[in-house]
């Protein structure tokens, strides 16, 4: 390391399966490491163990905590694990005397300034706005979204729950999907179609709709077939998911005047890269009847940086110049 651990800033990318961490000294990020969240009954048990590894049990000056959650105050409590991460709670823990807990999508979209460009596919559009908003979504265990804006002293996150508005068909098959999951749900958001369960749903509404009887499959599973071309009802299923993540995108774009870009990122992305790419989704995207030539002119990019999380909080942590 650079500098001493006592200088350094902990970094953490919190999800329900995993929890990743990180020091940032110096400027550079090192000690990355991967825990499950499985492991250890609170979040306090899995840092110690995590500087007891990589720094002898001493505490870094500052802490940026990203969690897979709803933060409130500073507090997250886990949905899909037991633990309760809270930044008093751990100030107290470890006498750090600057911790900040947020939502993990606010650190994908403070990376959006800095994520290198070979971290990036371009899907379609013109060149971004320097000085416009920019703005993230990721399908993922749910839809993440978060925008980052430009101010007179700088940049700011705006923090979103747009994956539970209102989900749109803009045809008959659409519609009579969206039909079905209504049934199931009642309000059908954008996450239950544009996430892991939201793809599961769209395959099984696709059966349902042909009168067929298939297995059940998971997201992975529906992901692997339809690319490969082994299962129609996959292939559609993964056709009509990125035709519709398109039309949220630009819904989106247009929204928010994301004249600086669209990204997406989330762990669904990765897997299907190429086929995006090919797909309905850029098209989708533009497909806004008047407003087509404005949004033609918005780029959209993949994410298909790993680390975008701890990139996001490096950048949040020189913004506060801890």
């Amino acid at each position: 390391m650079n500098k001493p651990v006592e200088q350094a800033v902990l970094l953490a990318d919190i999800g329900g399966t995993n929890a990743r961490f990180a020091l940032l000294c110096g400027g550079v990020i090192t000690g990355v490491a991967r825990l499950r969240v499985a492991n250890y009954p609170t979040v306090q048990a899995a840092i110690a163990d995590y500087l007891r590894d990589h720094s002898g049990g001493v505490s870094p000056r500052a802490a940026l905590l990203a969690v897979a959650g709803n933060v409130q105050n500073g507090r997250c409590v886990m949905t899909n694990s037991p633990w309760v991460i809270d930044a008093a709670e751990l100030r107290a823990a470890f006498a750090i005397p600057h911790i900040d807990v947020i939502n993990d999508f606010e650190a994908v979209a403070w990376s959006l300034t800095r994520i290198p460009d070979a971290s990036l596919r371009k899907v379609g559009g013109g060149e971004p706005i320097a000085t416009a908003p920019k703005f993230a979504l990721g399908p993922g265990t749910g839809l993440g979204m978060a925008g980052n804006v430009p101010t007179s002293h700088g940049r700011s996150i705006l923090d979103s729950e747009g994956g539970h508005a209102t989900l749109a068909g803009i045809n008959a098959r659409e519609d009579a999907v969206i039909g079905l999951l209504r049934d199931k749900y009642g309000h059908v958001s954008a996450e239950r179609a544009l996430s892991g369960g939201g793809l599961e749903n769209l395959y099984a509404a696709l059966a349902t709709l042909d009168g067929k009887k298939l297995p059940a499959r998971t997201a992975s599973e529906i992901t692997s077939a339809g690319v490969a071309g082994h299962c129609p009802t996959c292939r559609e299923a993964l056709d009509l998911f990125c035709a519709l993540l398109g039309s949220v995108a630009g819904n989106l774009a247009l929204i928010l005047g994301a004249k600086g870009g669209i990204y997406i990122a989330g762990g669904i992305v990765h897997h299907i890269a190429d086929h995006l790419a090919q797909s309905q989704f850029r098209e989708r995207f533009e497909d806004k009847g008047r407003f087509r030539g404005y949004l033609q002119a918005i780029p959209t990019w993949l994410v298909l940086a790993k680390d975008v999380a701890f990139i996001g909080l490096q950048e949040l942590a020189e913004q506060r110049r801890l």
